[in-house]
């Protein structure tokens, strides 16, 4: 029989409030623990954020699937009690609220430790505990500015248009997340062998920092000299999206055999001929790079984004197509891997999931019910 998840048995409170909380509680919840949602009277901000279908928020639904839900008025004697009910018969307490409003609650790390020695806290802040305070109302985009990650979302951004804010507006929070459950999951072994909990303080820049790719390195190398020019990181050479007659497909190339692939596929045309054969690693100018997208753009305009980049990573081409969100749950890997779920919301029916990208032969990760409507296990909470 398969069991139930994992971390069946264990029982998590969470009471943050933000992505990044509700995400590593996410992680556990589809892992099999019984995670219970502390939400605010009124329910928790991100039911109110977009984006939306049928009135309901579409993040919301996918930050909590697998909990339960109820509301406390922590500044309420009586629900802080439930609160502390909840802490004492749980394994852990996952919070991502600042400095201030752990004191006002009598949540520091001080104050549960003391309560409830034998429980694995985790709290996620922008940089980590005895950070300023000031610094602690940080935004995502903050965080992915200060950890080094928005040195490509700016690149060929124009001049007078924002910059853009890289792979969604929550990518530290997400990040922040898996590094916050890993953590949990570690104390929690902690936990069963000793008996005693901990605390685990999540800086979400330090999380950024450890993400770093060779842009930065080049850049602590002494390679590469830091700069607030919007094109000071690129990675040099021709590479970016192009339109192609069904979507858009992204090409990197950065050496010999990358252009003598593309000249192939390409029936080696004879604009190919007016670069050099090694001009992506010596003389890869902006007028060459230039010269290269126009006559490419017309080319792969004609071309269908599935074949034409299978055919391109056969010929060594680093090409791939540019997947929608229309796409994804129809690309066969995914069908063949099982990483979307099918499983009924309230508000907008069958839904596909995504769940992980590891599968676990005995204990499944499982989307075993939807988002909770608001303070649907309060009497549970309460018995």
């Amino acid at each position: 029989m398969t069991s139930r998840g994992a971390l069946e048995g264990l029982t998590v409170i969470e009471v943050a409030e933000r992505v990044s909380g509700e995400y590593t509680g996410k992680l556990l919840a589809d892992l099999g623990a019984e995670v219970i949602k502390v939400e605010r009277p009124g329910g928790a901000p991100t039911r109110t954020m977009g984006p939306f279908a049928a009135g309901e928020s579409t993040l919301f639904a996918y930050l909590n699937t697998n909990k339960k839900s109820v509301v406390l008025n922590l500044a309420d004697a009586a629900d802080r009690k439930v609160l502390d009910r909840l802490l004492a018969r749980a394994h852990a307490l996952i919070d991502d609220h600042d400095a201030g409003w752990s004191r006002a609650m009598g949540l520091t790390p001080e104050a549960v430790s003391a309560a409830h020695p034998a429980l694995v806290h985790t709290l996620v802040t922008p940089f980590g505990q005895d950070a300023p305070e000031g610094w602690q109302s940080a935004r995502p985009i903050n965080v992915i500015a200060a950890g080094g990650w928005a040195y490509h979302s700016p690149s060929e951004t124009p001049a007078d248009k924002p910059p853009l804010k890289g792979a969604g507006r929550f990518l530290s929070d997400y990040e922040a997340g898996i590094d916050a459950a890993l953590a949990t999951m570690a104390s929690l072994l902690r936990l069963r062998r000793k008996g005693q909990g901990q605390f685990v303080d999540i800086s979400e820049v330090e999380v950024q920092l450890n993400r770093i790719d060779c842009v930065l390195d080049r850049m602590l190398a002494g390679e590469a000299e830091p700069s607030d020019a919007r094109t000071a990181y690129d990675m040099g050479g021709p590479g970016t999206s192009f339109a192609c007659r069904d979507g858009h497909v992204f090409l990197l190339m950065t050496s010999r055999a990358h252009w003598k692939g593309l000249c192939a596929l390409m029936g080696d045309p004879d604009w190919t001929r007016e670069l050099r054969e090694d001009w992506l690693e010596f003389d890869c100018t902006p007028p060459n790079v230039a010269k290269f997208r126009e006559h490419f753009t017309g080319w792969i305009a004609r071309q269908d984004k599935h074949p034409i980049t299978e055919a391109a990573q056969k010929a060594g081409v680093a090409m791939v197509p540019v997947q929608t969100a229309e796409d994804l749950p129809r690309h066969e890997q995914f069908v063949h891997r099982g990483f979307f779920q099918q499983a009924m919301h309230p508000a907008f029916g069958e839904v596909s999931y995504p769940t992980a990208a590891y599968r676990m032969s005995a204990t499944p990760v499982r989307i075993r019910s939807a988002a909770p409507e608001l303070d649907a296990s309060r009497q549970e909470a309460e018995a």
